[in-house]
């Protein structure tokens, strides 16, 4: 086909970590389902899931046999179909269940309902390695990081327009991630990050008037690495996240500002947005050591369990499979996106490293905050946990960015 196919050559460990974790996932999609009082949505989500999981698998087949320099190519319009289809939701997108109410992200075309911010997350990274790559030297000011910044704020204003927040960090991650295998400097990636410390630490007067003290003493110890103006920028970044902190509360919708609140004390709203974070934690630590048993849930079989077989499929582990089900889940996970390490590092071209690397950027944010909301360690917003959640689209786009990177790595 024009050159467009090569042959077949991936990394057999990585292919077989994906589908072991996505066929853990269907059965935990499946005993999701096994409830008291049965609902078709949740008893037949696994039937769904098994299907998408061999669509998923095809489309793997045929990405991971695509040629780099197409890849390549098609960065830029991949990216600007993605922005339009982004940019689309807010005129004829639909909004999510759960974790997901009062988002607009899915396009329903009756047929097929997709969430085209999972697509957005591989255009990006593709549009981002392409201008990255294209560096002779790595970045090493602030005014060289505006050009990639600016490739993902865009997507991440749309997302933030649909009330998406947990995508939206999603896309955060992928930034960092690919600026850090671009071989930016870590202190300049602190600099960047610091107005997020900023706008958080505002929720005591003290505190914050202290991280400004001490990130001037930084920004003066450090004069030498930064030009005038980047070290004024970062210190009115700091100050203007500070002030515009009430403002931007304010602005939430009320079921985000919830979220929040009860993150710091679920028992705020106990009945109401503190109820998912409470029975979560219920479930996880009524399942000890070796759990109740697959299928056994109380906490799922009686329906306490909210979203149990998309956002909180992590509770019902740890519930039916104790704590040695939960280790035994996130070292396969931890495996998965060591191989992603592992192929980023073996890539022989950089636009290659830094899709593989990007890749394991996205992956990461969704582990570590799907996981860490079911204990309460993240606010609750509605991220999926890779390859075992249930969701078409996203375990689709999961794949299909499992085919483009090990495609990627063993190019020749």
């Amino acid at each position: 086909m024009f050159g467009l196919l090569q042959r077949w050559v991936v990394d057999g460990r990585f292919v077989s970590s994906l589908f072991l974790l996505s066929l853990f996932g269907v059965a935990m999609v499946y005993s999701a389902g096994a409830i008291n009082t049965p609902d078709p949505v949740v008893t037949e989500a696994w039937r769904r899931q098994a299907l998408w999981l061999a669509i998923a698998v095809v489309g793997f087949t045929v990405v991971s046999r695509i040629q780099l320099r197409w890849w390549e190519w098609s960065a830029t319009p991949a990216y600007v179909f993605a922005l339009v289809l982004l940019a689309a939701t807010l005129v004829i997108g639909t909004g999510g269940t759960g974790t997901a109410e009062g988002t607009r992200s899915w396009i329903d075309l009756g047929l097929v309902r997709f969430q085209p911010s999972e697509f957005a997350k591989i255009a990006t990274v593709l549009a981002l390695a392409r201008f990255l790559s294209t560096k002779d030297q790595p970045p090493n000011g602030l005014r060289d990081l505006l050009a990639p910044s600016f490739l993902v704020a865009v997507p991440l204003c749309l997302l933030i327009l649909q009330g998406d927040l947990g995508s939206g960090m999603a896309f955060v991650g992928l930034l960092f991630a690919m600026l850090y295998w671009a071989r930016t400097p870590l202190l300049l990636l602190l600099f960047v990050m610091s107005p997020v410390f900023g706008l958080v630490l505002t929720f005591d007067t003290l505190v914050w008037s202290a991280y400004i003290g001490v990130l001037l003493l930084v920004l003066y110890l450090y004069r030498y690495r930064l030009f005038l103006y980047e070290s004024a920028a970062v210190f009115v970044a700091n100050v203007a996240a500070g002030a515009i902190a009430a403002p931007l509360w304010h602005s939430l919708r009320p079921h985000q500002q919830n979220r929040l609140l009860v993150f710091l004390d679920p028992t705020v709203d106990p009945r109401g947005a503190g109820y998912n974070l409470m029975q979560s934690k219920v479930a996880i630590g009524s399942g000890g050591l070796t759990g109740k048993g697959f299928l056994q849930g109380t906490q799922k079989r009686f329906d306490f369990l909210p979203e149990q077989h998309t956002d909180f499929v992590f509770s019902v582990i740890g519930e039916e499979l104790g704590f040695l089900g939960v280790v035994l889940t996130l070292l396969l996970l931890a495996y998965i996106l060591y191989r992603l390490v592992r192929m980023a590092e073996g890539a022989n071209d950089a636009f290659a490293g830094l899709v593989v690397f990007g890749t394991f950027g996205v992956w990461l944010v969704h582990i570590c905050i799907n996981t860490g909301m079911t204990m309460g360690m993240f606010p609750i917003t509605g991220i999926p946990l890779p390859f075992v959640s249930y969701g078409g689209s996203f375990l689709l786009a999961c794949w299909l960015a499992a085919g483009m990177a090990a495609r990627l790595a063993h190019e020749e």
